[in-house]
């Protein structure tokens, strides 16, 4: 019977059979799957469509609520809500945009917007600090937070105008007033979103903190913080609309000689029936605190994407 012969190769041996590697453009697919995994899919279209895909994203839900606010103060003009509108006291919003225009043309609001962000910054950058340190030595303590954890939730619970009769009393009609009631208003929000983010902290990762070497104040620079800042910042979010709410009642409540502010200048609306200049001032309110949430929920974004917890594609 004839044998059945493998052809040999060079010096008689048989030939190698062709691995992956060889193959025309297996290792630059395998490569661009991993690299896919990392860096997500490439996103369809040209740059320049891509930006203003974006930038419409984030425009066209702000455009939306602005065109229901207009919507609805319109239907308010047009209910002649008590007759109001025939004698001429409410306005629509074509009268109310321009008497914020011609607001905006005077220095008087430009200086009450600059004061009122002053205070609002002054006063969050306080209940920053103090709620901070709190919320640190709180949380790494137990018997402590046995001891205040209720205490620290009861004043966020608290409403801030209950805190302004003390705080008159205290300091008299001054801005340390105002900020007494903001720092006791945001302060224990900035301390809960620290010791949220404390308490989810894997355990796994605290252990090898340790096993690396990080104790104290090292142990909280380069560990405990950076895995507690996403609850951290939902706290300091939650606590600048406590300071914010808090700034406006005080500016309302504490009246300040020679001091002008948002507050006075509505409360001035006020004393003189002007409710189309007090519906100004609230626009502009109103307008300050978006433009703060927006920064806040960019840093929040931009947290989440660099922990891969939110991609590009994905909505806020």
């Amino acid at each position: 019977m004839a044998s059945t012969r493998t052809p040999a190769g060079a010096g008689g041996r048989p030939p190698a059979a062709p691995s992956d590697a060889t193959q025309p453009g297996a290792e630059a697919s395998a490569i661009a799957g991993l690299d896919s995994l990392e860096i997500g899919l490439p996103s369809s279209g040209t740059e320049p469509g891509r930006i203003a895909r974006k930038a419409w994203s984030a425009t066209w839900p702000k455009l939306l609520a602005i065109a229901l606010v207009l919507g609805a103060w319109q239907l308010f003009y047009l209910s002649n809500f008590h007759g109001d509108t025939t004698s001429g006291l409410i306005k629509g919003p074509g009268a109310g945009l321009a008497n914020l225009w011609d607001q905006l043309q005077h220095a008087q609001l430009w200086q009450a917007i600059g004061t009122t962000v002053q205070t609002a910054v002054i006063g969050f950058l306080l209940a920053t600090a103090i709620g901070s340190a709190i919320g640190a030595i709180v949380s790494r303590i137990p018997p402590l937070r046995a001891a205040t954890g209720s205490i620290i939730s009861g004043l966020q619970t608290m409403p801030s105008i209950a805190w302004f009769p003390f705080a008159i009393i205290l300091f008299g009609t001054s801005v340390r007033a105002i900020l007494f009631v903001m720092v006791l208003g945001a302060a224990p929000s900035v301390a809960n979103g620290l010791i949220t983010g404390v308490d989810y902290t894997p355990p796994l990762l605290l252990r090898a903190g340790r096993t690396m070497g990080l104790r104290g104040v090292a142990l909280y620079r380069h560990l405990i913080l950076p895995a507690s800042l996403p609850a951290y910042l939902a706290g300091l979010k939650q606590g600048w609309a406590f300071a914010w709410r808090s700034l406006m009642a005080g500016e309302l409540l504490v009246i300040i000689i020679g001091h002008l502010s948002l507050g006075i200048l509505l409360n001035n609306a006020q004393d003189q029936q002007d409710l189309t200049g007090a519906i100004s001032i609230m626009i502009v309110i109103l307008v300050i605190g978006i433009v703060v949430d927006a920064i806040f929920t960019k840093a929040d974004r931009a947290v989440r994407t660099r922990r891969g917890l939110l991609t590009d594609g994905q909505p806020a």
